[in-house]
């Protein structure tokens, strides 16, 4: 069993694992402070920020999903921007463009709302597939290229999408590759009795609407938490675990297009950040189970037949981890605590 030795290579600027945990557990603590009842939807896009991906979240309206994503801009210090998407959205209302200034006789380009640190796409599903595509590049790429131009974004730069499943009138699936994009897709639910209690007592309490959250951090702390995620040590065997899960989910009887080669890399990149989350230096075949479901389940292109037998991408998902055989953990806690 080997490890990848580059995950060692030290650096002043490289935060141990009981340090990020406890950083991040103070941007969950502030966050929390906002959002009440959303503990694992905020663990899930924190893991997806650190890994350096975007989420998506699918709900019913009113749950808290504009809070959520505002809460965590706040706590991470990073420019937060929302953008309701709407049928007659453009592109260039998303990129931006070049105006002509008259005083000086050129056109100069006009940055559009995407450049900002974490861009809230409100109800992605609004707006067509051509307006959509205008995010391809930024996520992929962290760039966006207007009239032949190529601008870069800032760094870090996060995209947090909400889509109301209740809803279809007026609204575009979002297509494969747009949906590949995207690291984790969420769902809120509704609260606990207890939970909804207490936003309740909050309300009354501060006699304001939604509270603002204070910076924990801001965007160097953020890059510095990204990079230390780079660290974690990973085995051969949880590797291949994960290949082994990709390779059975285009086997799998109920999935017409299984996993990708980039959908592979998601789920390992997500499984750093929740090892880290955790306080550990190295990835268990139990955090690739605890993030394969987000990670992978709006991935899957299932079949006409499944869609009618009320298969779900999370019950595919659930079924590949029941299915396929995970390495021992001991043994990889064991070689991990022989490494210095």
């Amino acid at each position: 069993m080997t490890t990848n030795p580059a995950a060692r290579v030290p650096s002043a600027s490289i935060l141990s694992p009981g340090e990020v945990a406890e950083r991040v557990g103070e941007i969950m603590t502030a966050v929390g402070r906002a959002v009440v009842g959303l503990d694992s939807a905020l663990r899930f896009s924190m893991a997806a920020i650190l890994a350096r991906g975007h989420v998506l979240i699918e709900d019913n309206p009113g749950l808290g999903k504009t809070l959520l994503a505002r809460s965590l801009a706040g706590a991470l210090g990073l420019e937060f921007r929302r953008l309701q998407f709407t049928p007659d959205l453009l592109p260039a209302d998303i990129t931006g463009s070049y105006l002509y200034h008259p005083a000086a006789g050129e056109f100069r380009f006009q940055p559009g709302p995407i450049f900002c640190g974490l861009l809230l796409a409100d109800e992605l599903n609004r707006t067509p597939p051509k307006t959509q595509s205008a995010l391809l590049e930024a996520m992929q790429e962290g760039q966006v290229s207007v009239e032949g131009r190529t601008h870069r974004l800032p760094d870090p730069f996060c995209v947090i999408a909400t889509a109301n499943q209740i809803e279809y009138e007026g609204t575009y699936p979002l297509p494969e590759a747009q949906l590949d994009r995207f690291l984790v897709r969420l769902r809120l639910g509704y609260p606990s009795g207890d939970a909804e209690q207490e936003m309740l007592r909050r309300r009354i309490a501060r006699a304001a609407g939604d509270p603002a959250v204070p910076p924990v951090t801001d965007p160097a702390g953020l890059t510095q938490l990204c990079e230390s995620v780079e660290q974690v040590r990973i085995d051969e065997d949880v590797m291949g675990y994960c290949v082994d899960l990709a390779r059975a989910s285009r086997a799998h009887s109920a999935v017409e297009v299984g996993i990708s080669p980039r959908g592979t890399q998601a789920l390992l990149l997500l499984a750093r950040a929740w090892a880290v989350i955790s306080g550990r230096g190295f990835v268990l075949p139990e955090d690739v189970k605890q993030v394969a479901g987000p990670a992978w389940s709006h991935r899957l292109v299932l079949k006409l037949q499944a869609y009618a037998d009320a298969v779900t991408g999370e019950g595919v998902v659930a079924e590949l981890l029941g299915s396929v055989a995970a390495p021992p953990a001991d043994r990889i806690v064991a070689a991990h605590h022989c490494l210095p």
